[in-house]
């Protein structure tokens, strides 16, 4: 019957990429279950062609709504689980692997709850490790768990350090393209429309983290992520930007050696390293022509371009629950600029007044993360409503 598998985040990019590669590996693997946010029209083709054994549903409205009961009764033979609770129980299901594609803080629990209970998380919800690296860290030892990353900066980091001794590593470099923004004068960034910062020229996201790479914002949290996955010091984390997105990231050992990590911009290729690990498995996803692209370029991040990134350095190096608030406060300003609420450059100006005003708790409970998480979020939005 091959390996048990669980999708949460399965209608969003990663997950429609994850089903993407369960695809081409065919028989290898047993789609247990999938879980979604309100998207009920795929998901009802998603149930269709991979028929899991059970299906959650995140949004309590979508569960409230005629086509979801429509669904259910076209599907009996399905569990279907209803709400975030039912995304963490499914979660909690005793599977071969987990892949953890839901987008933003409300990955969290699930990504928790699956520890001790999947034999792999594959990991694509930075936000996991951005809010609660300590208590990952502290709950996957002996519990039988792996974490695997599929983000492709850390996938290709990850990659490059298999083998060696961690005291042979001086520094991991993750490349960012730069984003849709990246050539607009920055005079003109205040009055950029989302439909113009959703425009990705390399690859294909989901609008939430788009917006994110456009600000940079993103690979900022990707910093905090490698923090904690790699073990490695904040000043021996760099970031590039690199238009091309060919190189995903690299490695430098003490004798001065660069190693690069290369590929197509494709998520099916993290996606598939996480799954067959410790395989290099081969696949048709393409291949990469170097005398096609021609020629690959790096540059210093700008700062007056990309403050967001300095300041996702600054909350990680100080930690408790201070990064919490930095991804809540911008979770909360990337959701009002695609709502017409607040500017593009309105954006991070609300995340640094959050993180300005917060009273850091160190060495958190999960407990005490949520409710930063919660009063973060108020905070922006009176701030976006200029209340404060």
């Amino acid at each position: 019957m091959g390996r048990t598998i669980s999708i949460l985040g399965s209608t969003g990019s990663i997950g429609e990429t994850t089903l993407r590669v369960l695809r081409f590996l065919k028989d290898e693997y047993r789609t247990y279950g999938i879980a979604c946010g309100a998207n009920l029209g795929l998901l009802g083709r998603q149930i269709a062609e991979f028929r899991p054994a059970v299906v959650a549903v995140a949004s309590s409205a979508a569960a409230a709504s005629d086509e979801y009961g429509a669904l259910k009764r076209s599907h009996p033979e399905v569990e279907f689980l209803d709400g975030d609770a039912g995304v963490a129980e499914l979660a909690g299901r005793s599977v071969d692997v987990l892949v953890s594609a839901i987008v933003g803080a409300a990955g969290l629990g699930p990504t928790l709850a699956g520890i001790g209970r999947a034999r792999r998380i594959a990991l694509a919800n930075k936000e996991t490790l951005v809010m609660a690296g300590d208590i990952v860290a502290a709950r996957l030892p002996g519990s039988g768990t792996e974490l695997i990353p599929v983000d492709s900066e850390h996938s290709a980091a990850f990659s490059l350090l298999r083998g060696l001794d961690p005291g042979e590593v001086a520094r991991i470099v993750l490349t960012a393209s730069g984003g849709s923004l990246r050539s607009l004068p920055l005079e003109e960034l205040g009055s950029v429309t989302p439909e113009r910062a959703l425009a990705h020229p390399t690859w294909d996201m989901g609008s939430k983290i788009t917006i994110d790479s456009a600000t940079l914002m993103n690979k900022g949290l990707e910093v905090i992520e490698a923090h904690h996955l790699f073990a490695m010091p904040y000043d021996r984390i760099d970031v590039l930007v690199h238009p091309e997105s060919i190189v995903h990231a690299m490695v430098e050992t003490n004798d001065g050696a660069l190693y690069a990590h290369m590929g197509v911009a494709d998520m099916a290729f993290p996606v598939l390293a996480a799954l067959a690990h410790p395989e290099r498995r081969r696949n048709d996803f393409g291949r990469l022509r170097l005398e096609e692209v021609g020629r690959l370029t790096f540059s210093a991040v700008d700062g007056r371009r990309y403050p967001a990134l300095a300041l996702c350095y600054a909350a990680g190096r100080r930690g408790g629950t201070l990064p919490a608030v930095l991804n809540a406060a911008n979770e909360a300003a990337v959701g009002a600029f695609l709502g017409g609420r607040l500017s593009f450059t309105g954006i991070v100006r609300v995340v640094e007044k959050a993180i300005e005003r917060a009273a850091v708790v160190d060495d958190p409970t999960l407990e005490d993360i949520l409710a930063v998480d919660r009063e973060a979020r108020e905070f922006a939005e009176r701030t976006i409503a200029g209340k404060q």
